[in-house]
């Protein structure tokens, strides 16, 4: 509650004065507007005096509802006359066939030194090999990845469906998917999603099939790979993990 005390005259020789009204504050309102003001602060990010806009706010709220990426569609985006908008097109699916130069490096089997196995014994090939294979059989700018959605998060999760095309032609349309654990962390996620997306969309090409054959699994494993009892440095926990007999047992384990 908000008190106003009554205006007193002042008289200073031949001078009259009128003090202006005191506004008193009762300890209750006092209490009310700190504790109004610190929410304030956590919401805007007042640090002192300094305004540190976007902390203090939650995705959701930061994003208002909407999604990461907006559509472009009538949003200034405009088509040439004779290209592709690939956010729809099926152009050239099934249409031809690549050269043969195109299909025997695509069909190339893999190098053993190329292929990698995590912990758990799943083998995979490292994103930057599938470019490299793509640059040797279609050539740089010979290929590339075109968003067919938005960039959709969810409170752990960043996923978007993209298209692979190759000599203006598509060949393949895969979701990709990325966990992330904070909010700072969705920058690297959707660059994660992308390199989801790649992967499953050169399984159409043949791109690495073998990593999806069991009795290439097997044999792999058998040749290259060993699997170690190992502890973990912080849990102190111990566990089976796989590992290419080159390699060494690296941090977090023992």
């Amino acid at each position: 509650m908000i008190r106003f005390c009554s205006a007193r005259l002042i008289q200073r020789g031949l001078h009259t004065a009128v003090a202006k009204p005191v506004m008193a504050t009762s300890t209750a309102a006092s209490r009310a507007a700190a504790s109004k003001m610190a929410g304030a602060q956590a919401e805007t990010g007042v640090v002192g005096s300094r305004l540190v806009p976007g902390y203090g706010r939650t995705l959701t709220r930061a994003l208002g509802g909407q999604v990461l990426e907006a559509d472009t569609e009538g949003g200034g985006h405009v088509m040439t006359e004779g290209s592709v908008d690939w956010r729809r097109s099926f152009h050239g699916l099934g249409a031809k066939p690549f050269a043969a130069p195109v299909q025997e490096e695509l069909a190339r089997a893999l190098e053993p030194l190329d292929i990698e196995i995590k912990p758990d014994g799943l083998l995979y090939l490292p994103e930057i090999k599938y470019r490299r294979i793509l640059n040797r059989a279609f050539g740089a700018g010979g290929w590339g990845l075109a968003p067919r959605s938005d960039t959709i998060v969810t409170a752990k999760l960043v996923t978007r469906e993209y298209a692979l095309v190759c000599h203006g032609q598509l060949v393949s349309v895969a979701r990709g998917e990325q966990d992330y654990f904070i909010d700072t962390g969705i920058p690297t996620a959707t660059e994660g999603c992308k390199s989801n997306a790649l992967m499953r969309c050169c399984k159409d090409l043949g791109i690495g099939s073998e990593l999806w054959d069991p009795v290439f699994i097997k044999k792999f494993k058998k040749e290259y790979c060993m699997e170690r009892f190992v502890e973990h440095l912080t849990t102190k926990k111990k566990k089976k993990i796989w590992l290419r007999k080159d390699r060494e047992v690296e941090y977090p384990y023992k």
